[in-house]
């Protein structure tokens, strides 16, 4: 139990870094969801390419890339209306709803007979789009001074959940295939569901009183627009390097069925590094930390650039891994914890819709333009844009300054 203070009037105040239970069921059912879903996306995306491939149309490159990221473009369609919908029809609701969808497209897909469905599963898959709701949902259910913890909690949860699949996609596959992976992916969706009628708190109904907002509204706020390129370039970066660092890895003499080994200790080593931010909040450095990160991904771009220039070592390789999972999770649970303080509560679930859309597309360009660069000017030059898409970044991000709790509250109430 948190620690409480009684003030003179005998009413007890919760201390503010301290969660309460709520708060930490909401975090954690919640971080739970998200788990769940990015699980089920995760164990496809390291034997997807090679499982399609023998499918009627998998001797097509492009339409395997097709399949993959097609899944980012309707997330980016739809993120916006399902975080309108949550502000208007309820959290919880939306996301239930998501969760149908995105187990109705998992079950397409593992039904599909050729590349062409699995694209069609994959697009349904995202037209699940549910991060807006609960990302909104971990908003309203946390206050500022804890809110980062309850993001990191989710931003772990992903990180570990990647590992995860890097480690089981193989032996999975081996035993029931693609399809059966997707079956898998359909079930992890209905325990999602489950968790979220049965664990999750109920949602508070303030924002349903609060005036409706617009995408207007959302888009004049450059605190915001700061962190929405932010997403974009961080996941589009993410995903464009994964086009060349498994090759690296083999190239540098790790076959594939161990890549593993590399990536677990560096996502958990990444840990620690998000854990040391929480203090450093307190004391007012978020900027600080929030700069340092964006700073630690640019230069593991110019790291990679150059190591690529000649063979790599698996040493040098997983170095620079550790560094990135360290700047990208802290990223990870610090930019949805701004988004949600800087946006009004009443579009609060419009504003996480357009924070999620911008993430999804990174995902979709990263993919779609990853591919293209390794195919005209291999890994160097992918790199190289990545690089200074990051420093792009650094650039734009260096105005922001981190929100104040109290002056938000205040702000709110007000508005």
């Amino acid at each position: 139990m948190p620690k409480v203070d009684s003030p003179p009037d005998g009413k007890k105040t919760v201390i503010a870094n301290a969660m309460t239970p709520v708060e930490r069921r909401a975090s954690f059912s919640l971080a739970t969801i998200f788990a769940l879903r990015m699980l089920g996306l995760f164990l496809i995306l390291p034997v997807f390419a090679i499982e399609a491939s023998k499918l009627p149309g998998g001797d097509d490159p492009a339409l395997i890339g097709l399949a993959m990221g097609i899944y980012g473009l309707t997330q980016a369609l739809l993120q916006f209306p399902f975080g309108l919908a949550s502000d208007r029809l309820g959290r919880k609701r939306v996301i239930v709803f998501g969760l149908i969808v995105f187990a109705i497209g998992s079950i397409v897909a593992a039904t599909a007979h050729s590349v062409t469905w699995l694209a069609i599963g994959r697009a349904v898959q995202g037209a699940g789009a549910i991060s807006a709701a609960v990302t909104a949902l971990i908003a309203d259910q946390t206050r500022d001074e804890v809110r980062t913890k309850s993001m990191a909690l989710v931003g772990a949860s992903i990180g570990l959940m990647f590992a995860l699949s890097l480690i089981v996609a193989p032996m999975l596959v081996a035993h029931i295939g693609l399809a059966g992976l997707f079956a898998m992916t359909a079930s992890l969706a209905l325990a999602g569901i489950a968790i979220t009628i049965w664990w999750v708190p109920p949602e508070p109904l303030q924002h349903k009183n609060l005036p409706r907002g617009s995408l207007k509204e959302v888009l004049r706020l450059p605190a915001l627009l700061r962190l929405n390129f932010g997403v974009f370039v961080l996941h589009a970066v993410q995903l464009a390097m994964w086009m060349a660092v498994p090759a690296m890895l083999v190239q540098a003499g790790l076959p594939r069925e161990h890549h593993w080994w590399v990536y677990l200790p560096a996502v958990l080593g990444s840990f620690v590094a998000m854990g040391g931010m929480f203090p450093l909040e307190k004391r007012g450095y978020l900027r600080a930390v929030f700069l340092t990160a964006v700073g630690l991904i640019a230069a593991v771009q110019i790291g990679f650039l150059v190591v690529s220039a000649a063979t790599p070592s698996i040493a040098e390789l997983a170095v620079l891994l550790l560094v990135f999972f360290c700047g990208f999770n802290v990223l990870e649970a610090s930019q949805p914890s701004l988004a949600s303080r800087v946006a009004p509560p009443h579009v609060r679930g419009a504003a996480m819709g357009v924070y999620n859309t911008l993430q999804s597309l990174g995902f979709f360009a990263g993919g779609a333009l990853g591919g293209w660069l390794m195919k005209h000017v291999g890994a160097q030059g992918l790199f190289a844009v990545c690089a200074g898409a990051m420093f792009l970044w650094l650039l734009v991000a260096w105005p922001m300054r981190a929100p104040l709790a109290k002056a938000f509250v205040s702000a709110a109430k007000a508005g």
